[in-house]
C-alpha cells in the first residue's frame, strides 16, 4: 500500500510518500535559487584561486570557478576564452549550488535544461543516459540518439554560434514503446535546444541581475512528479494521493530525521553525523540480543535498508562513510556489499558505491540536488525545536 502525501510543515507545503504507513520520500517545497539562470555581474576576480565572484539577483553574491565561463555567455563584449574575463563582464550563469551559512552561491555557464525526456547542457559534448535505464535500453537509445547528434549540433549552430552541447537521456525514456521512443526523445532535446537558444537570446536584452528563468523548486507539481516517480522505480503503480489528511504523523516522523540516533527493529541502531566535509554513519548491535555470526549479516541488512531511507530523507549528498557492524567472514562482507550496490542504484538522486576500506567502512558519494533536510529547517524562521 501507497501513498502520496500533500500537506504542510513549519510553513512549507510538503509532499511526501508513505509505503505501508512508513514514511519512504519527503520532498519539502520551497523557493530556491538552485538552478535559476541569471545575467550576473563579475565584481571582483581573483587570480590565485582562478576564481571569480559575481552579482545576481536582488544584490546576492555568488562565486564561479574561471574555467566554468564559456565565452558564449558572456553579453557585452566578445572574447575567445576564460582568461579574458574581467570585472565588469556581464555573463548568463545558473546557480550550480545554493548558498550556505557562510558558503556563497557556486555559479556556472554550462547552462543546463531540463526536458520531459532528455536534459541538455551547454559547453558538453556527446550522447548519455540514465544509469537507471536498463542496459539494454541505455545502449539502445545512445546509440540512435548518437546518430542524429551531429545532425542536432548542425540545427541549432547559428542560434548557438557553434558551442556545443551534451545530452543525456533521462529516466522517464524507459516507458515510451520502443517504435516511438527515439523520434519523441529527438523531438524533446530539439525543444530544450530552442529553450536554450531562447535563454541565451534574453539574456542580451536583459537588464542586469534580472532573472532570465527560474527553478521550478517552488512548483508543488514538480514535487508531486519526483514522487510519482519514486515509486515508478519501485514498481509501484497502485497508489493515492491524499490532501490535509491527519492518517500520518508527519510532524513526529519530521523530528525524527533531524536526532542522530535511529533505532533499528532489531534493537540495533544507526548514528548519524552531518559534519562540514562528509557524513559518517555508524551500525552498533545495540540491544540486538541474538549476536551470532549470521545475525550481524542480518542487522547490517536491516541497518543498509535504514540507511538509504535516512539519506534519502535526510537528503544527504557528497562523501558518505558508513561503518558497518564488523564480520570476519569475507563472503558475508561480499554479500553486503552486493546489497548495498543494489540499493544504490534504486536511489532517485544519483548515488554511487565507491569502495570498502581496509578497516571496514563502506565509502559512498551522493549527487547534491538541493540543501539537506536539516539546511532547510535551520534557515527557516519558524526553527524546529529539537526534542
Amino acid at each position: 500500500m501507497a501513498d502520496i502525501f500533500v500537506s504542510e510543515y513549519k510553513n512549507y507545503p510538503l509532499v511526501s510518500v508513505y509505503i505501508d504507513d512508513r514514511l519512504s520520500f519527503l520532498s519539502l517545497v520551497r523557493e530556491s535559487d538552485l538552478g535559476s539562470i541569471y545575467l550576473c555581474r563579475v565584481d571582483n576576480i581573483l587570480d590565485n584561486l582562478q576564481s571569480a565572484f559575481v552579482r545576481f539577483g536582488e544584490d546576492k553574491i555568488g562565486y564561479i570557478p574561471l574555467k566554468n565561463i564559456l565565452p558564449k555567455c558572456v553579453v557585452n563584449r566578445n572574447i575567445s576564452s576564460s582568461k579574458e574575463i574581467r570585472q565588469g563582464d556581464e555573463i548568463i550563469l545558473q546557480v550550480d549550488t545554493e548558498a550556505i551559512k557562510l558558503k556563497k552561491a557556486k555559479l556556472s555557464s554550462y547552462i543546463s535544461v531540463t526536458g520531459q525526456y532528455s536534459v541538455i547542457t551547454l559547453g558538453r559534448c556527446g550522447v548519455g543516459a540514465s544509469l537507471k535505464l536498463s542496459d539494454d535500453i541505455r545502449s539502445f537509445l545512445i546509440t540512435e540518439v548518437k546518430k542524429e547528434y551531429k545532425t542536432l549540433l548542425e540545427e541549432c549552430d547559428k542560434g548557438l554560434s557553434a558551442a556545443d552541447f551534451g545530452i543525456i537521456i533521462r529516466t522517464e525514456s524507459a516507458d515510451l514503446p520502443k517504435e516511438e521512443a527515439v523520434p519523441l526523445i529527438l523531438a524533446d532535446i530539439r525543444s530544450s535546444i530552442r529553450e536554450l537558444e531562447n535563454i541565451l537570446s534574453e539574456g542580451k536584452n536583459r537588464s542586469l541581475y534580472s532573472c532570465i528563468r527560474k527553478s521550478k523548486l517552488g512548483n508543488i507539481d514538480e514535487h508531486i512528479l519526483k514522487a510519482r516517480n519514486f515509486l515508478k522505480a519501485r514498481g509501484i503503480s497502485d497508489y493515492n494521493i491524499l490532501h490535509e489528511s491527519v492518517i500520518y504523523s508527519i510532524r513526529q516522523d519530521i523530528e525524527k530525521l533531524l536526532l542522530n540516533k535511529v533505532w533499528l527493529k532489531s534493537g540495533g541502531f544507526l548514528i548519524i553525523e552531518q559534519l562540514e566535509s562528509f557524513n559518517a554513519i555508524d551500525v552498533n548491535s545495540g540491544k540486538a540480543i541474538d549476536k551470532k555470526k549470521d545475525s550481524f549479516l542480518k542487522i547490517n541488512y536491516e541497518a543498509a535498508d535504514e540507511i538509504f531511507r535516512q539519506i534519502r530523507l535526510r537528503n544527504l549528498s557528497g562523501m558518505i562513510l558508513i561503518d558497518f557492524i564488523n564480520m570476519k567472514d569475507k563472503e558475508d562482507t561480499e554479500k553486503l556489499c552486493s546489497y548495498v550496490k543494489s540499493l544504490a542504484k534504486k536511489e532517485p538522486v544519483h548515488t554511487e558505491f565507491i569502495d570498502i576500506t581496509g578497516l571496514g567502512i563502506i565509502e559512498l558519494t551522493r549527487n547534491k540536488n538541493d540543501k539537506t533536510l536539516k539546511e532547510v529547517l535551520q534557515n527557516n524562521t519558524d526553527t524546529v525545536d529539537k526534542p
